[in-house]
Parts: structure tokens; C-alpha cells; sequence
């Protein structure tokens, strides 16, 4: 696959679970990256885990609810590096609210993170990305909404959703300056906020997945790295599931042993 080295990739969300896993893949293959978090310690610990490893990482306040922060970010990897090739537009909320009890705040804090964010973001480092030969931009989507649905995340699987209609137009918009726009549709990865869930929806969710565990951070970062590509020049506007088939049986008649 495509060696990075020269090119810099921004991560939002990226202290933690598939945001940190796509800034430690992006560096381990010679990129510049990029750590954008509200958690500025935690992204900051990862930057340094990543310099310890011969990479180079800068970390970087943005809270993507708020555009002046991701255009101050964005003027910082400008200053620092000179340029963006790839953003992945990772940061994203998803508490549980169920419909008789959701209220117009919890719909409107999952819709100003997940997708007015996504799209605040993509303003804020559109500039570089139109001057880089190969501009690349990466959403995390989710199954969840898209192809799926599960009670108490309708407001999530919404503006997961929401941003596959944002990626078909914006792919058609920018195809001209050669950006390439495609979204990553993870389904139950192993990351922190599996734990706060609990173990009980672990259990459940690993029965109906094919490989009956859940996935890693880094089997999406791996698909990131794809879109990202010299090889994947050619591909924009489309989905890559990251679910372990989870999205395949038909019924839960399918996994069992006949």
C-alpha cells in the first residue's frame, strides 16, 4: 500500500478508540498526522506515543461543534506542516435516548457533533486539502442508521446516515480539485465506550456477529488507510462496511451450526 511519507492526515476524535488507531496506522506509514480532540491530555499522550516511535504528530484543541476551534486547528497544521492530504472525520457522540424521553438537547447535541461537525470540518481544511495532488476525505459513519437500526439511537443513526448524503454530494463537488470522498460504516468495535455500555450488549452483540467478536480500532484505521491510497484514486462517494458480518444473517437462525 501506499507509502505516506510527505503527506499529512489530520484525525479528529483522535484520542482515543478508531481515532487514535488511524493516527498511529497513518504515522507507522510515514505521514504527519494531525491529532484533533477536545481531550487535549489524552490526544497529547498519544501524539508522544507516536514521536517515541519515530513518528511525527502534532496534537491540537478542536471541538468540532465549534468552528473558530477547527479553523484555529487548522491554521496550526498550516503553520506546523504546511498542508493537509487526508482528513478523517471521526469525532462523533453516541448516547442512548430513547424516543418518549429524548429531548430537543440530546437531538440537537448528537446532530451539531456528528454531522454539523463533520461538515465544519471539512470547511475548515477544505483550502489545503483543494492544493494537495492527493486530497482525501474519510468519514466514520456507522452501520447504525445507514443499514441498521437499534432503540434508543435514532438520533445517532440519523446523522450517520446524514453524512452519506453529505459524501455523494460533496464527492461529486470536489471530484474536480481530485479529493476523493468515501465513508467508513464500522459495526460494534472494541473501544471505550463499548466498556461503558457494558458487558451484557458485549455478550448479545458478539452472538450475532459471524466472527463472534467484536472488531478493533484498528481493522477500521486499516480501511482508512485504504480510502486514503494512491490505489484507491479512483473510488469516491462510496461505503465500506467494517462489521465482521454482522449486517449479513438473515435471521439468528443463520449462525447457527447445521
Amino acid at each position: 500500500m501506499t507509502d505516506f511519507s510527505g503527506r499529512v492526515a489530520v484525525i479528529t476524535g483522535a484520542a482515543k478508540g478508531i481515532g487514535r488507531a488511524m493516527a498511529e496506522q497513518f504515522a507507522r506509514r510515514g505521514a504527519q498526522v494531525a491529532l484533533l480532540d477536545v481531550d487535549t491530555e489524552a490526544a497529547a499522550q498519544v501524539a508522544q506515543a507516536i514521536q517515541h516511535q519515530g513518528g511525527e504528530a502534532l496534537s491540537l484543541f478542536a471541538d468540532v461543534s465549534d468552528g473558530d476551534t477547527l479553523m484555529q486547528a487548522a491554521a496550526e497544521v498550516q503553520k506546523a506542516y504546511g498542508r493537509t492530504d487526508i482528513l478523517c472525520c471521526n469525532a462523533g457522540v453516541y448516547p442512548q435516548a430513547f424516543l418518549e424521553t429524548m429531548t430537543e438537547a440530546d437531538w440537537d447535541r448528537v446532530h451539531v457533533v456528528n454531522l454539523k461537525g463533520m461538515f465544519l470540518t471539512v470547511r475548515a481544511f477544505l483550502s489545503m486539502l483543494k492544493r494537495s495532488p492527493c486530497g482525501r476525505i474519510v468519514l466514520t459513519s456507522s452501520i447504525t442508521g445507514p443499514v441498521t437500526g437499534f432503540p434508543g439511537w435514532a438520533h445517532y443513526g440519523a446523522t450517520k446516515a446524514g453524512m452519506l448524503g453529505f459524501m455523494r454530494s460533496a464527492a461529486i463537488e470536489l471530484a474536480k480539485y481530485g479529493i476523493t470522498v468515501n465513508a467508513i460504516l464500522p459495526g460494534n468495535i472494541e473501544t471505550e465506550g463499548i466498556g461503558e455500555i457494558g458487558e451484557e450488549y458485549r455478550r448479545k452483540m458478539e452472538a450475532v456477529i459471524p466472527f463472534k467478536r467484536l472488531g478493533a480500532p484498528e481493522d477500521v484505521a486499516y480501511a482508512a488507510l485504504f480510502f486514503a491510497s494512491d490505489e484507491a484514486s479512483y473510488i469516491t462517494g462510496q461505503t465500506l462496511i467494517v462489521d465482521g458480518g454482522q449486517v449479513l444473517p438473515e435471521s439468528s437462525l443463520a449462525l447457527e451450526d447445521f
